[in-house]
């Protein structure tokens, strides 16, 4: 049984916790907030025993095996630096932080002090784009030649929401722009040409965003993001002899379209829907924690850090900076 600590008590935190529900070998143990109340009410509504006012409190908790950060981005380093100065394991949500040195912080305290850390980067470990990966790297569809993908949200969203307040990290890149930099990415790898453009709100966060990848390879990739319009929210993987098309939306999804050639496309269902899809992250955890591992192979180090990279040089084209 692994047993979960809940770091934060919003929206994201109540859904994971439905998903752990899902996991027989899975125990939320504790939950933490900056006030009791939050706490005890989060603890309330979800059976959870133990409810903290700080972190502090919850970090220190030696039944806790990991601890789930599902605090607004730019608590994520706070937070996951107090887990890991007392030597608990983390899942912390994407992004990491709000920029690449203080993400390699959190993975060089990590490695420093001999404990997990993995970013919840639950697309990574989802049933569905693991076999696209796999259909890939079996050349189903050939030399991949082009990655589109869009996540796009209707809005509009108060000035004082999160999604547009500067400081808790807001926009449309890091909240939405992650998931399409991190499927070409995946595909891909790290591009060797990165042009950007965006619309920034008032407050100077990116609102509506356009990111063109480029490889020596001559493979390009085409992503968008927003907070403007609803867009499908699907993605296509183009490859030199075929095509494979993740619909809305392509961040969870549990069945694709491929088309080999010139043949009729063919539906290829992975998985049922179920729950909210943070499931196999969580199993991820608990089968990285069972085998001693330090960090998941499916969400390694190495990539976070890099597609953080990504997401610097494209907040550096387009005039995005946090404090």
């Amino acid at each position: 049984m692994t047993r979960w600590g809940i770091l934060a008590t919003g929206g994201i935190a109540a859904r994971f916790v439905e998903d752990l529900q899902l996991l027989p070998d899975a125990e939320v143990l504790a939950v933490g907030s900056r006030s009791v109340a939050s706490a005890q009410a989060f603890a309330d509504r979800y059976g959870i025993p133990r409810a903290y006012g700080s972190w502090d409190e919850l970090a220190a908790d030696g039944d806790v095996d990991v601890v789930y950060v599902a605090t607004p981005h730019s608590a994520h380093h706070a937070a996951t630096m107090t887990c890991l100065a007392a030597g608990r394991a983390v899942l912390c949500e994407k992004p990491f932080t709000l920029d690449l040195a203080s993400s390699t912080e959190l993975v060089e305290t990590a490695r420093a002090r001999d404990v997990f850390l993995m970013e919840a980067m639950w697309m990574r470990c989802n049933p569905t784009v693991r076999r696209v990966c796999e259909l890939i790297d079996d050349g189903a569809i050939g030399e991949v030649v082009s990655v589109h993908a869009d996540f796009g949200l209707a809005g509009p969203f108060a000035p004082e929401s999160r999604m547009r307040d500067r400081a808790l990290g807001g926009g449309a890149l890091l909240d939405l722009g992650i998931y399409p930099v991190s499927l070409a990415h995946l595909v891909l790898g790290r591009p060797d040409s990165v042009r950007s453009w965006a619309k920034l709100t008032p407050e100077g966060v990116d609102q509506n965003t356009g990111v063109l990848l480029g490889y020596e390879s001559g493979a390009v990739a085409a992503l968008t993001c927003g907070i403007v319009g609803a867009t499908p929210v699907t993605a296509t993987i183009t490859g030199s002899t075929g095509r494979i098309s993740l619909p809305d939306p392509f961040i969870c999804p549990s069945e694709f379209t491929l088309r080999r050639g010139t043949g009729d496309p063919e539906v290829v269902r992975v998985v049922e829907p179920a729950g909210n899809g943070y499931q196999y992250e969580a199993a991820e955890v608990h089968r990285c924690l069972a085998a001693g591992l330090r960090e998941s192979p499916l969400v390694p180090h190495a990539v976070s850090l890099e597609v953080m990279e990504l997401l610097d040089t494209i907040r550096g084209q387009i005039g995005v900076s946090y404090d």
